[in-house]
């Protein structure tokens, strides 16, 4: 099988060899590939060259057009740095207050640079690694409007100014939703959220303000044709219930989360977990018997149903070798 063919039977609950691969890599595969994280995240062809050398050199079951959650803040008027080997930063252009936020328009994304990017990697997966598993991405509505208004402030006003808040997730929503429909058209056959902030507000201001716009998001790749991903980092333990009741296909699950056993048992038969190693303690510094331990535990606690990862991105001073050793310890899980 391949990993297209790989990742598509196993969501559906179907008959593979062995479950899907899918490590978050990002500035690893650009370590790996001998790019600068800048060109990785501004030139489609770095990114996806860098992606696919990884997916081959590791038997990896899946590519992305993940780099940094700074796209669709660009587009709505942020302006970031690209330091030459480090992570994005955001040097301006903020929201200067909630009632400012409520103000926000929809942006069409073939109109902003790094959203065409991401169609265009999209374009450049579908001809060039046709037999990988192509997931493109959005932002949720909580991490956009972070990134929007700054994490201090954006926390300030959720409680302070819900009302602005709320006009303001639903313009990040309603992009969002278009965006969605013009990377499945483009080819992605799964669309990844990443609304990591969720986790640092507690599920009542989670219910309040992600849980319908990710349902909405789920619910509108669905409609789109293609499969849906849920990607929060930190100790979900409180609002994994709803995660899953979102209906996304693929619930992300950090190494934070103790174990998936408790929730197993709450996924429907279309439903995987993705996860959960700890990047660094395991999969950059642990031995190879500590690897294969810790994939086989998570493997049981989720029942078999659980997509082979690290619970975030693969830290970039990970050993290939250790890659390899993770590769590996997904081959024949013991339930």
């Amino acid at each position: 099988m391949n990993g297209y063919q790989r990742s598509i039977a196993f969501l559906k609950n179907g008959t593979v060899d062995r479950p899907p691969f899918h490590p978050i890599i990002m500035r690893w595969a650009a370590r790996h590939a001998g790019t600068s994280y800048r060109e990785f995240c501004l030139n489609p062809e770095a990114k996806c060259d860098a992606m696919i050398r990884c997916a081959r050199d590791f038997d990896l079951d899946w590519v992305t057009v993940m780099s940094d959650p700074w796209a669709e803040a660009s587009a709505f008027g942020v302006d970031v740095a690209y330091p030459e080997n480090d992570l994005p930063v955001d040097t301006g252009g903020h929201l200067p207050d909630a009632t400012s936020a409520a103000l926000l328009k929809p942006f069409d994304p073939t109109e902003h640079p790094r959203c065409r990017n991401r169609l265009t990697e999209i374009d450049i997966y579908r001809k060039k690694a046709a037999d990988y598993f192509i997931v493109g991405w959005v932002e949720g509505p909580v991490a956009e409007y972070v990134d929007l208004r700054g994490a201090s402030e954006a926390s300030l006003d959720l409680l302070m100014e819900p009302d602005h808040v709320q006009q303001t997730m639903d313009v990040i929503t309603e992009s969002a939703l278009r965006f969605i429909r013009l990377q499945v058209e483009r080819g992605a056959h799964c669309i990844g959220i990443g609304d990591a902030f969720c986790s640092q507000i507690g599920p009542d201001l989670y219910r309040q303000f992600a849980f319908e716009r990710q349902k909405m998001l789920v619910d509108g790749i669905h409609a789109a044709g293609a499969f849906a991903k849920l990607h929060i980092c930190g100790n979900t333990s409180a609002i994994l219930p709803d995660m899953i009741a979102t209906g996304a296909d693929i619930v992300d699950i950090d190494h934070l989360v103790p174990s998936m056993s408790a929730f197993a048992a709450m996924l429907a038969p279309s439903q995987v977990f993705s996860g959960k190693a700890d990047p660094v303690s395991v999969i950059q510094d642990a031995s190879p018997e500590k690897i294969h331990q810790t994939v086989m535990r998570d493997y049981r606690d989720a029942g078999g149903r659980c997509i082979i990862s690290a619970g975030c991105e693969i830290t970039p001073d990970t050993h290939p070798d250790n890659m390899r050793v993770f590769r590996k310890a997904a081959e024949v899980p013991e339930t």
